[in-house]
């Protein structure tokens, strides 16, 4: 995590991945991202670059799911839009934070970043250790599931953003 002094100087870059990058990572991206941007949040000036991607390429340039975008719709955030695309070797170092939304995605994560040639300067983590439980959760893929399996995952990924934003930028209240 960035030290308060460090968080106050520089601006951290946040990417959030998952599988096709048309569900989890989206609605991640969608919510993080309407915390950050909206000018009366406290965290306005800290965050520089939100994204989000996926491990496969399956999606490429698709817009998210549709009932993830009427997930965040229902809860405000209407203005949001993404083409999906796959993560890159580049974003192990145009990102300070990269948020695995399960452990395969973690795991495919390590796998890619021991691959690379290059130094890395991204913190590879999953989403859910800011679940503020006590425990590491997972934001299972709501896909084959249907829309209230959307709803948790967008209070998941509420959730984990405050308590990531409050951990990181402690001077930011």
């Amino acid at each position: 995590m960035m030290s308060s002094s460090a968080a106050n100087s520089e601006k951290a870059s946040v990417l959030f991945v998952c599988l096709g990058n048309i569900c989890r990572s989206t609605m991640a991206e969608g919510v993080f991202r309407s915390i950050v941007k909206d000018k009366s949040s406290p965290y306005y000036n800290l965050i520089d670059k939100v994204d989000s991607c996926g491990t496969g390429g399956y999606h490429t340039g698709d817009e998210p799911d549709e009932r993830t975008m009427s997930t965040l719709a229902d809860n405000g955030i209407t203005n949001y839009k993404h083409g999906a695309r796959k993560l890159r070797d580049s974003d192990f170092r145009d990102f300070d934070y990269i948020f695995a939304m399960d452990t395969a995605n973690l795991m495919d994560l390590e796998r890619w970043k021991e691959r690379s040639k290059k130094p890395i300067k991204a913190k590879v983590m999953l989403f859910g250790e800011f679940s503020g439980t006590g425990r590491k959760e997972v934001v299972q893929d709501p896909y084959y599931i249907g829309l209230e399996a959307f709803e948790k995952a967008f209070e998941q990924c509420k959730r984990f953003s405050t308590n990531f934003l409050e951990q990181t930028f402690p001077d930011a209240n």
